[in-house]
């Protein structure tokens, strides 16, 4: 548990920095995941809890775009210039898209959960008017 007051004294640190090395959003001082993709349930150096975090697809979608574009460009280029059997296209663009996708994914994560933690979004709460069906 924190010892000292966490509003006291604190100045944020930038979203971007924070989310891209996987740190608390708040302090920038505590570890944003307990495992690969995992949150932790709050901060071990603030207290934050980090149950507003729910970043979804978001991430794998961002990661999936960028890694698309690097490999099948690659994959192109090399096809139209050296025209290789496919087994060297196996052999060359496995370990890439692996690269391109696991590597990146957990900062983005992080990324988008400090970015939704600095900007203050939250699940949109529709309140209904019962009697007459307007919110």
């Amino acid at each position: 548990m924190p010892t000292t007051d966490p509003a006291a004294d604190r100045s944020e640190p930038s979203p971007i920095r924070a989310g891209l090395t996987c740190r608390c959003p708040r302090c920038g001082k505590g570890r944003l995941f307990q495992g690969f993709l995992d949150l932790r349930p709050r901060c071990d150096a603030c207290g934050l809890d980090f149950a507003f975090a729910d970043s979804g697809d978001g991430p794998a979608v961002f990661v999936i775009f960028i890694a698309g574009f690097i490999v099948v460009g690659c994959a192109l280029a090399v096809e139209l210039v050296y025209a290789p059997p496919i087994w060297v296209h196996a052999l060359l663009w496995g370990p890439l898209i692996l690269a391109t996708t696991l590597l990146p994914l957990r900062p983005m994560k992080g990324l988008m959960v400090a970015l939704q933690y600095h900007h203050k979004a939250a699940e949109s709460r529709a309140e209904w008017n019962a009697g007459d069906g307007q919110r």
